[in-house]
């Protein structure tokens, strides 16, 4: 008797033994991780309207903003705002503390030196603003002239080519924003103010009477985006999201809203 109960718990403990060893384990489902989207910091100037400035309620808006929105939206990006020192922006963007120069720059030869640009989006003008009693009509009046532009602005660089008047103009006065600068052209501290046209037209719109832009200019330009020389992905991918915005009329929408008219460059 005792002979069988052994045998018998022999074979059942032999019987378990293969049992577990051929039990398959169901695997476990993992639930996949989702890629971590994309930061792109674009550094601008935040008192540059109609590209980039802040309304009433403090907030960011502006052309170049809704621009920047809706191709990192295209990117899959989150995209965030960093003011700076406008001056300081090719330190800013090469120092790797922004990713993108986005709030109308415009390309020039000196800066493709440090900066890889997108094609243009935008034309742009360097106009001369004046007080609307000024007596100063033409580039040449301006001899003699404290004339205002912000620093780091390709107003700058505009002048500068304009030997002539560059040598006639009394003073070059640089400011931190263009807001400070037409205060100074107000009170009658500035003769004369070179700004960028879109600029310089939105302010003097909101004040008919106050100022006047004269016929002669410094020039056209273009404004393109910049990011820093080694970034050629991501130049080629908003160069994409640009050409695709305004394939499908986003582009126009945008700036329909900003300037009541489509000025995109195509």
């Amino acid at each position: 008797m005792k002979k069988r109960v052994l045998w018998l718990t022999a074979g059942l403990l032999v019987a378990l033994v293969f049992t577990a060893c051929g039990k398959k384990e169901e695997p476990v489902a993992v639930a996949p991780v989702a890629a971590p989207a994309k930061a792109i910091v674009i550094g601008l100037d935040d008192n540059f309207p109609p590209m980039g400035f802040r309304d009433d309620k403090n907030e960011l808006v502006g052309f170049d903003i809704d621009l920047a929105k809706e191709a990192g939206k295209r990117l899959g990006a989150v995209v965030s705002f960093k003011p700076i020192d406008w001056s300081a922006k090719e330190a800013e963007l090469n120092g790797n503390r922004i990713d993108v120069l986005w709030n109308g720059l415009t390309i020039t030869e000196e800066r493709k030196a440090n900066i890889l640009f997108t094609k243009p989006y935008l034309e742009n003008r360097q106009i001369i603003v004046v007080a609307d009693k000024s007596p100063i009509t033409t580039k040449a009046q301006m001899a003699g002239a404290v004339v205002g532009v912000q620093d780091g602005s390709s107003a700058v660089e505009a002048i500068q080519k304009d030997e002539a008047t560059a040598k006639s103009i009394k003073e070059l006065k640089k400011f931190g924003d263009n807001v400070t600068a037409l205060m100074d052209l107000s009170a009658g501290r500035l003769d004369a103010l070179v700004v960028d046209e879109i600029v310089g037209r939105y302010y003097t719109g909101k004040k008919p009477g106050e100022y006047r832009v004269l016929e002669e200019n410094f020039g056209t330009e273009d404004y393109g985006v910049g990011t820093r020389k080694g970034d050629t992905e991501l130049a080629a991918q908003l160069d994409k999201a640009l050409d695709d915005m305004k394939a499908d009329g986003t582009t126009a929408r945008i700036s329909t809203q900003w300037f009541g008219k489509d000025i995109v460059k195509k």
